[in-house]
């Protein structure tokens, strides 16, 4: 037997090491992706489905017009959802730039500076453990594979092959929008007296869903997002139905 190659073939190809059972996207896709689609997405559906319910319930205290209903919840889906992703473009275009420039500003002291920043990179490996002897001898193979790779994901926090997208918060913004206002707007058509209980049943189940995946895709205890969900839905809820009821009373 050829010890030789077997040894040739343990060098080539090292054993696989996995992540914590928990954890296994986490380095599937980078943080900053993650973050970005997550937080869009949830805050989609959760205004989706909060606002709509709010506005629907708001118009069902006021009338039992199906129509006035239907147009009431309609237009708030639109507008929500375009208000959204416009939102979503906006702010995470800003955050985008401001990435960029910071890499922009490394990239240019990384040329006209080298040994400051060689010594930077150092000193920041060295205050997170490492002996004075080895954060020299890590820095100098950093600085050799990518030095602004290393500089932006040790000193900036960022990863500069995963930038923040605007375009895929802004389209997951507005699809997780409509997707959470669909569910109010069409429960709250159903005949009387059912509609109410069954749109708040509804949003009830959907904000706990939303309230449980974010957690758990944010390797978080979901008790108090799913508490924190349904409550703010369901007394957002209340509150405009009073408003609607009394505004209905008053004026129609």
């Amino acid at each position: 037997m050829d010890t030789s190659a077997v040894g040739q073939h343990a060098e080539a190809e090292p054993p696989e090491v996995s992540g914590h059972p928990d954890e296994p996207a986490a380095h599937e896709e980078g943080l900053s992706g993650r973050l970005n689609w997550l937080r869009a997405g949830v805050l989609g559906a959760n205004d989706g489905i909060v606002s709509v319910a709010g506005v629907v319930m708001g118009v069902a205290g006021a009338t039992t017009d199906r129509t006035a209903i239907l147009i009431a919840g309609v237009a708030a889906l639109v507008a929500g959802a375009l208000s959204m992703a416009a939102g979503e473009y906006v702010s995470v275009s800003t955050q985008r730039d401001a990435e960029k420039s910071l890499l922009a500003k490394e990239r240019e002291e990384l040329r006209t500076m080298p040994a400051e920043e060689f010594a930077e990179l150092q000193e920041i490996l060295q205050h997170r453990g490492l002996s004075p002897d080895l954060a020299h001898e890590v820095a100098a193979q950093l600085t050799e594979t990518n030095a602004l790779r290393a500089h932006a994901v040790l000193e900036l926090g960022l990863d500069p092959d995963e930038l923040t997208s605007p375009w895929a918060a802004a389209i997951a913004s507005m699809v997780a929008f409509i997707f959470g206002a669909s569910l109010p707007a069409l429960t709250i058509l159903l005949p009387d007296p059912e509609r109410f209980a069954v749109t708040v049943g509804a949003v009830i189940v959907a904000l706990a869903i939303t309230g449980w995946a974010s957690a758990r895709l944010g390797y978080a205890p979901p008790g108090r997002a799913v508490i924190r969900n349904i409550t703010g839905g369901s007394f957002a809820m209340l509150i405009t139905y009073l408003v609607g009821s009394v505004l209905g009373a008053q004026v129609l």
